[in-house]
């Protein structure tokens, strides 16, 4: 069995969904079909929850989101379902109301009730969707995907939700099996909460891997993984293949193709991923798993993470580079802070960690509390911070053999003025990243990605 994942482009028309209902119904009937809310409707309710808050006319928003489902409805789904779904969406229609109303009433918009108001775009589409494909039968995901919290984050429960999965799905035969994606629920409190932005793909990805699906179908917009992002490459490729490593590499670093988080549940059971585009589904597509064949690209791609700050901690500490390095680690990780890249001191006696401009007060805190005694003793003499930055990425299996690499990036950076501040010394043998100013970003990519491609 398949698992599909349709995003919101692809269930944002009457269009799209008449291509998404060809492709179910061209399948075995133990397909599972998961769907983001119509393209742009997240962004609208979220917007509209802050109209509310703020005393604005949420009424008319509300109603043309009304008005566009309703048309949907109308255009797509089969004649013998429609009641039915009208029904249901007019009963999550209400509730989106009344909760619109609570937020002007109370002036203010609580965590949890933007929660609330977010699922619904998943909670409406999944019934369209089912309403429009022969025989599709309609699965509630708040019912088996349960979260629970970590670091003030909502973070699936993999063991309850795998179970919960199994149980849910038992009945495979009969399908083809339609849920939302993206909405979930705390296992203790029983509050809805969410998988983040993008977590649509991780609730397929979690299904295929509860389910050992022989494949996980991520349909998009585009025809696949591309060497780079098209709106700044105007040539930019379709890649064929790419391992795993690769696309968690190109996602981490800022490639939006799919949901980073992804990529975990299907790589450990050697389940491959597809990358398709539901508005040309003959392209052949993006193929990702355990390998990929270097022939097509060596490099597979160039991209970027912007928002990123630079942390220094300078002071007389190369003496203890494996110490410092796991301490810096284990405090920033405790507190929830990723580093993209770390450069080791040079004569100027630096560590350089590359974080998200987010975390820096957090990274504040958590270094100034683990290095107290390096501090106080002038070994560690200053942690600093520099904003406006974005970390270049070079992505490819076996990139670290590649002779002379990182000369060649360097020399293309520095003849066209573009100043570099930090840059990966060996740290993975997949991915070598750089450290420049965000203003160069585009012209980085470009002159990077025009010396491999």
């Amino acid at each position: 069995m398949n698992v599909l994942k349709f995003g919101g482009t692809s269930v944002g028309t009457v269009s799209s969904l008449e291509n998404v209902r060809s492709i179910v119904e061209s399948l075995p009937s133990d397909t599972v079909v998961v769907v983001s809310a119509l393209g742009g409707l997240t962004d609208k309710l979220i917007a509209t929850a802050h109209l509310a808050a703020a005393g604005g006319d949420w009424a008319s928003e509300a109603d043309a989101i009304a008005e566009r489902h309703y048309n949907i409805i109308e255009g797509i789904v089969r004649q013998e379902n429609k009641a039915n779904t009208l029904n249901v969406v007019d009963a999550l229609l209400d509730e989106l109301r009344r909760t619109y109303e609570g937020v002007s009433l109370i002036s203010d918009l609580p965590a949890k009730t933007l929660n609330v108001i977010v699922s619904l775009g998943e909670r409406m589409s999944a019934p369209i969707v089912a309403g429009a494909i022969k025989n599709a039968r309609l699965h509630n995901s708040l019912d088996f995907v349960k979260t629970e919290k970590w670091f003030d984050k909502n973070i699936a429960d993999s063991i309850l939700t795998h179970n919960l999965i199994v149980r849910e799905f038992a009945d495979l035969a009969n399908g083809p099996h339609v849920t939302g994606g993206f909405i979930s629920q705390d296992r203790d409190s029983g509050e809805i909460t969410n998988l983040g932005r993008g977590g649509s793909d991780y609730t397929a990805a979690l299904i295929a891997a509860a389910l050992d699906a022989e494949m996980l179908d991520i349909w998009t917009d585009v025809d696949g993984f591309m060497t780079a992002d098209p709106r700044i490459i105007n040539d930019a490729k379709v890649l064929p293949s790419m391992s795993f490593i690769e696309s968690m590499e190109l996602c981490t670093f800022g490639a939006k193709v799919i949901y980073p988080p992804t990529i975990y549940p299907v790589f450990h059971k050697n389940i491959p991923i597809r990358i398709l585009n539901t508005f040309n589904p003959e392209a052949p597509g993006t193929l990702i798993s355990d390998s990929s064949d270097s022939k097509d690209y060596p490099v597979k791609g160039v991209t970027a993470v912007k928002n990123t700050c630079l942390v220094r901690l300078s002071g007389n500490l190369t003496e203890h580079v494996a110490q410092i390095n796991t301490r810096a680690y284990n405090a920033l990780a405790r507190n929830g802070v990723s580093v993209f890249l770390l450069a080791q001191p040079g004569e100027n006696k630096e560590f350089s960690f590359a974080i998200s401009s987010s975390d820096q007060g957090m990274a504040y805190r958590s270094l100034n509390e683990e290095f107290v005694p390096e501090l106080l003793d002038g070994s560690l003499k200053n942690i600093s911070f520099e904003e406006n930055l974005s970390t270049i990425a070079v992505v490819g299996e076996g990139i670290r053999h590649m002779k002379g690499l990182d000369g060649r990036i360097l020399n293309t950076l520095l003849r066209l003025g573009i100043r570099t501040l930090a840059c990966s010394e060996g740290n993975s043998d997949t991915t070598a990243s750089f450290v420049v100013e965000e203003k160069d970003t585009v012209e980085a990519i470009k002159a990077i990605h025009g010396l491999f491609f």
